[in-house]
């Protein structure tokens, strides 16, 4: 097998960066001597990652070359404290890869769903990793919701695809170690999470074997063996029972596999390496797991923020499954036991298990460096960093000088090729060690105009636009600092992520510290998108636009700006993504990266909605993003013999914006208006503007303390007609949960919900409405609601109807109901329904509901089905996964005095989006309980 040489994997690795092409505001030559790593993408460190804390931490780093990766299934399944404990106390290079980004979870703050929640739960985890200190990777696998076995994900995934995207992982980061949070057994619960434990198993072989996957060579990696691959202790329990599957809720023989040597075992396993995660550090204030127990609480779509935790030592307890390290015996301390993970230890890349040592001169140079290092470290003055600088600029000045030598004198080889790597990670972590020993940092963001900037006390930046469109011009502003002025500034310049020049042109021949650089965005600059698509939610893993990108958390961001320092002859380099600032109420002025979008952008709202019961026409909703002064034509595309009034619509934009709705009334040939059909029909607008027709519109997905990114959508609607009835002139109430689209969908019914604010919950007169419905988690999301529990009891005893829909805990209700500590869910969507009381007014009125109503279901049946309930209850269904007990706490009815109390944990959320019409026409019957009051 030929393997990539240095300069090809160099040149791969650049490519991968997008760093090639530049302009630069210097005479200097285009690309600097030193090694470059990624542009900074965070303008704002959190504070362990500044001033003398990040330089201690750096010293770290700079002492060793230990590597670990953690693999999981979802954001939030790492193991944080163990993370951030390697990672800053120990000063290992860690990274993580998630294969899923969590896109078939529950949202806890909006109404975000699949692959909107994938995006704002990548950005979570993301924020999260800042306080870990690790590097980010996803899989390609789409999260399809709840499984409750590995062969489900696995037939819904592939194995290799899975396995794949593992390996490839390995081979760019060349980990030391691997490490799990999950075994690969039914200890793990979740199907997605017992995949995630046998393939990190399976790839810690595979990484290393050239015949597997060897198309992924193109992409400048090579085959790497990891030393050791452990996995977390299992979190379910394991005794005479046997061991507990939480997905199923039963105990199952104890069986673990061992996927590395394919041996199994009945017995419980060892645990070999137990890791003081919660230790405390002096130099960062608190302990590893109170940083992480943050950066956890980041992630709110999951956890809706999370609480503080104390301090106090805790301890993450880890199995090893196989390392090619000899004669351990008893629990470790580290992962790394046996292995030589200080800088001297390099020299066993190209030695291997060899009985002939290293040269002479390798084991002179890597003594040398290390030599500086532990000078650096005993010599750091929190109050005098500085003082360090000459040491370290030694340090790195060796470290070129060995990398040179390697490259020069050893003959072509894997360890050579190894070797080469793990020292140019050395020369940027020196690099990163002088900027913050010498004070220099580094903004780079958009302006308004030339000149000096300042808010009204000096200082300040001002606000501007978060994107541009092709053709457009920009003014960037390169802003360095230089605390002790130790380094002198060469050059800065700006750099595209895609190989295409953005023409510019410095204002100063002479960089300073403020230097302003005149842009324009080519005119086929392409959007800033996810470079990870699927064409429907049914598709459980993403199509990959461009496949050197894969793994990547996003698409490199556009734009990005650099600042060559010099000090004593060796060059320090520091890069940042260009940044806009946006003012944020109440929190002030936030650094985003610039974004590319298109010039124009068209929605259709709603992006789904039934065709009118009554044969009225259909409204269609069309707005218009301009980016500036635009205007044109919008046109519908419809489905052969569907008429839509007007025809065309223009509109005239003077300046950025949307437009006020242009509303199209769209007619089916009259055969439709009465037929229930099997398949919905997709409307599509487009607008037309100098010449160009935009068929597609973007979203903003995010939330304060997230970095938003921009999902495009095709501007589309898809309609059917539904056999539905429903009583009418009901006057519905909504309390919205977390968030969801059931009051969009019955608007499709011809109902008109009014939501419900706190105050109206608090104090109105809810005898007006014939109905409330609770949303989805409303008990989480609006804790007034436990505070009117007797104003509930009361209006449903009058005579009102309520409908609850799944909750995440026990809610109060008439009559005495619970859920499971784990709440029991239906995950097969294709799971039989069964209809336990046929003739309740419920499955009969105004629509008889059937097990066809069933059919056609997305994703799952239903979460949070009730698990003991009072025999004022009647359970009105039954359905199971294959394996489950019967669950007939999915649908319940109750009726205190004269009124009516429904529970539905049926998935009507997931699937009236998706048009699914027996969700529609249960989603009436509930409805129609209700009886029209004459108020």
């Amino acid at each position: 097998m030929r393997r990539a040489t240095p300069i090809q994997q160099t040149a791969a690795w650049l490519a991968f960066a997008g760093l090639f092409s530049s302009f630069a505001v210097a005479q200097s030559p285009a690309v600097p001597a030193a090694v470059r790593g990624e542009p900074r993408l965070i303008a704002q460190p959190i504070g362990e990652d500044r001033g003398a804390a990040a330089l201690t931490q750096s010293l770290r780093r700079l002492g060793t070359w230990a590597s670990l990766m953690m693999i999981i299934a979802h954001p939030d399944d790492e193991d944080g404290a163990m993370l951030t404990y390697e990672g800053r106390g120990q000063g290992v290079r860690t990274s993580q890869l998630t294969l899923t980004r969590g896109e078939g979870g529950q949202n806890a703050i909006s109404a975000d769903a699949y692959d909107e929640l994938g995006v704002i739960r990548t950005n979570e985890l993301l924020r999260a990793d800042e306080f870990y200190g690790v590097k980010q990777y996803f899989g390609s696998e789409a999260d399809f919701g709840f499984s409750k076995t590995q062969e489900e994900a696995f037939a819904q995934w592939g194995h290799d695809r899975v396995l794949y995207d593992a390996v490839l992982a390995i081979r760019r980061e060349r980990p030391l170690v691997l490490v799990a949070t999950f075994v690969g057994a039914v200890t793990d619960g979740h199907g997605q999470h017992q995949v995630s434990g046998e393939i990190e198993q399976e790839a810690y072989v595979a990484a290393g074997d050239p015949k597997v996957f060897p198309e992924q060579f193109s992409l400048g990696v090579r085959p790497w063996s990891p030393r050791a691959v452990f996995s977390r202790m299992p979190f379910a329990p394991v005794t005479g029972q046997g061991m507990f599957d939480y997905a199923t809720g039963k105990w199952a023989p104890v069986r673990f596999e061992n996927y590395v040597t394919k041996e199994t075992t009945a017995n419980h396993l060892s645990e070999d390496v137990r890791i003081p995660s919660g230790s405390y550090d002096p130099v960062l204030g608190r302990g590893y797991g109170q940083i992480a127990r943050e950066g956890w609480g980041e992630q709110k779509s999951q956890n809706g923020g999370g609480n503080p935790t104390l301090s106090g030592d805790s301890e993450s307890e880890y199995h090893r499954w196989a390392t090619s390290v000899q004669g351990l015996k008893g629990r470790q301390t580290s992962f790394f036991a046996g292995m030589d993970t200080s800088i001297a230890g390099l020299a066993s890349l190209v030695t291997g298990d060899a009985s002939e040592p290293a040269p002479s001169w390798l084991t002179t140079g890597l003594k040398e460096i290390a030599a500086r290092v532990d000078e650096a470290q005993k010599a750091c003055v929190a109050t005098r960093p500085d003082t360090v600088a000459p040491v370290l600029k030694a340090g790195y000045a060796a470290t070129i000088a060995l990398r040179q030598s390697v490259t020069a004198k050893l003959p072509a080889s894997d360890g050579r090729t190894d070797l080469i790597a793990e020292l140019e990670v050395k020369e940027r972590e020196f690099q990163h060690a002088l900027a913050l020993a010498l004070g220099l940092d580094l903004q780079v963001y958009t302006t308004r105009q030339s000149g000096a900037q300042a808010g009204p006390f000096g200082g300040g930046m001002e606000e501007t636009s978060r994107s541009v469109s092709p053709g457009d011009p920009l003014e960037v502003r390169i802003h360095t600092g230089n605390a002790t002025n130790k380094a002198k500034l060469e050059r800065v310049w700006l750099q595209s992520n895609d190989g295409k020049p953005w023409t510019a042109e410095g204002t100063r021949t002479a960089p300073s510290g403020e230097v302003t650089i005149q842009a324009k965005v080519p005119e086929d600059a392409k959007p800033t998108e996810p470079y990870f698509t699927r064409p429907t939610i049914e598709q459980p893993y993403y199509d990959i636009s461009r496949p050197e990108w894969r793994g990547l958390p996003f698409a490199p961001y556009p734009l990005s700006g650099w600042a060559e320092f010099r000090y004593d002859g060796v060059p320090i380099v520091l890069g940042e993504t260009v940044q806009t600032m946006q003012r944020v109420v109440g929190h002030g002025g936030v650094f985003e990266p610039l974004l590319v979008t298109p010039k124009i952008g068209i929605k259709v709202i709603p992006d789904s909605q039934i065709l009118p019961l009554d044969g009225s026409p259909l409204a269609v909703r069309v707005t218009v993003h301009t980016e500036g002064p635009a205007e044109g034509k919008v046109k519908l595309k419809l489905p052969e013999g569907w008429t839509a009034t007007p025809a065309e619509a223009s509109f005239h934009r003077k300046v950025f914006g949307d437009t006020e709705g242009i509303l199209f009334e769209v007619k089916p040939p009259a055969e439709l208006q009465t037929a229930a059909l099997d398949k919905p029909f997709v409307l599509k607008a487009t607008a037309e503007s100098d010449g160009r027709t935009y068929s597609s519109g973007w979203q903003r997905v995010g939330y304060m303390g997230v970095r938003p990114y921009n999902v495009y959508h095709r501007a589309e609607m898809r309609t059917r007609a539904i056999d539905v009835k429903v009583t009418p002139g009901l006057r519905i109430a909504y309390v919205m949960g977390t968030g969801d689209t059931v009051p969009q969908a019955m608007e499709g019914l011809g109902i008109h919900p009014h939501l419900l604010t706190t105050a109206e919950l608090l104090s109105s007169d809810l005898s007006i409405w014939d109905a409330l419905v609770l949303g989805i988690r409303a008990y989480s999301a609006r804790p007034e609601l436990g505070m009117i529990q007797a104003r509930l009891d009361s209006y449903v005893e009058g005579g009102g109807t309520i409908i609850v829909q799944y909750q995440s805990n026990t809610f109060p209700a008439p009559y005495q109901l619970t859920l499971g500590r784990i709440p029991e869910r239906v995950v097969d969507e294709k799971a039989p329904v069964k209809i336990l009381v046929p003739d309740d007014p419920l499955m009969t009125t105004p629509n008889r509901i059937t097990d066809q109503d069933f059919n056609g279901w997305v994703e799952e049946r239903g979460h949070s089905f009730l698990d003991t309930w009072d025999p004022a209850f009647t359970p009105l269904t039954e359905s199971a996964d294959a394996g489950q007990d019967p669950q007939r706490g999915g649908l319940l009815v109750a009726h205190p005095g004269k009124g009516t109390y429904i529970y539905v944990a049926y998935a009507l959320y997931r699937q009236l989006p998706e048009l699914v019409p027996g969700s529609y026409r249960l989603l009436a019957n509930l409805l129609s309980a209700a009886k029209p009051s004459s108020k």
